[in-house]
């Protein structure tokens, strides 16, 4: 834990003293407390307290210098830091680290932050010493968290507070079982401090209402996907999957563009999950010779923030020999673009509510 914790403090260290003439910067510290969601019966058993914990982030300001920062109405971006006391042995407490956007509404007195990054469980399932915790099957976790603030800054000098309500999510995507996850929904009060003594003013040489006139052929993308996962049978064992991605794409205004494609999945848990079914269920009529590859079309958005965009697709199956989880499958994800053609991509594949795998991707635009 030692480790985890002096890697934040370098970081936070290094983008606190980067400073530059565009960007001002302020660090906030938010006390919160709630409730476990009961998202599944299964997890009753770890709901016995109010989680409770602390977030540290450190945020550098827009102010239009760049078009995207007034397309968003000039949102922050930083990184953030969490430490939460889940308020059950069995679970421990767990910390987590994430880089993050806040946005603005409202004159800018509400904020919603999104942040997404890694977790740290320190008593992950164990069959024999900790069986109970179900939730965390690894030490390493998919973590997102959520706020929605009302946020006053500069009320006393340097010195201004917000409240609102936060949402904690981790998870291990199903990288190993089990993986029951755990949701926390909080009520959150915090104080900021601005780092700088003065901010510059808001840019606008794109007026408010205007449409920024914006035109780009149909691109054609294509993208190979890969990772680890388990099934949900515990012990049952990691293994590689691939998928191959190609679909076009075409830019219906400066941020959006709607997407139109297919997967091919080669997810070799399956192949394992078949055979167990057909040797430990077999009045599930499993013969075991059944395909474990998948073939998917999907629709999809993907939203341009700047070189970071957010990409949300929505599958079904049309090559599906063998049942799990239904035919309909979605995932949502980060693109960060190398270059005009070359990007890097995290996603995330669930079916419904039920994650199946992380993805980790490279891919081109043409």
């Amino acid at each position: 834990m030692k480790p985890f914790l002096t890697y934040t403090f370098l970081v936070v260290t290094f983008f606190v003293f980067s400073q530059d003439k565009e960007h001002t910067s302020y660090i906030d510290v938010n006390y919160f407390k709630g409730n476990v969601a009961e998202h599944n019966n299964d997890v009753l058993h770890l709901i016995n307290g109010h989680p409770e914990g602390v977030i540290l982030s450190w945020n550098k300001k827009t102010y239009g210098f760049n078009a995207w920062e007034q397309r968003f109405n000039y949102p922050d971006y930083g990184i953030s830091f969490a430490y939460q006391n889940l308020k059950n042995d069995v679970l421990g407490n767990n910390a987590s680290l994430y880089a993050h956007y806040n946005f603005y509404f409202l004159n800018r007195n509400l904020m919603f932050r999104i942040g997404q990054g890694i977790g740290y469980a320190p008593n992950p399932y164990d069959k024999e010493t900790n069986y109970r915790n179900i939730a965390f099957g690894s030490h390493l976790l998919s973590s997102t968290m959520m706020m929605l603030n009302y946020k006053k800054e500069r009320i006393i000098d340097k010195w201004g507070v917000q409240a609102g309500f936060s949402l904690i999510h981790y998870s291990n995507a199903n990288v190993k079982a089990p993986n029951a996850s755990i949701n926390t929904l909080a009520f959150n009060l915090g104080v900021t401090y601005n780092l700088d003594a003065e901010a510059p003013e808001f840019i606008t040489t794109i007026a408010d209402g205007e449409k920024e006139k914006f035109t780009q052929p149909i691109k054609y993308n294509l993208v190979f996907r890969g990772g680890v996962n388990e099934s949900d049978v515990v012990g049952s064992g990691q293994f590689p999957f691939y998928i191959f991605s190609a679909y076009a794409d075409k830019r219906i205004n400066v941020k959006s563009a709607l997407q139109f494609g297919t997967d091919v999945f080669f997810s070799n848990f399956l192949k394992e999950y078949i055979y167990y079914k057909s040797v430990s269920f077999p009045e599930e009529d499993v013969s075991g010779d059944e395909d474990y590859k998948r073939v998917g079309v999907f629709v999809g958005h993907e939203l341009f923030v700047n070189k970071t965009t957010i990409e949300t697709q929505l599958g079904y199956y049309v090559y599906y020999p063998f049942d799990f989880e239904g035919r309909m499958y979605a995932r949502i994800g980060l693109k960060r673009y190398i270059n005009d053609t070359w990007f890097a991509a995290i996603s995330l594949k669930t079916h419904g509510a039920k994650a199946e795998a992380v993805e980790l991707g490279i891919g081109v635009r043409l």
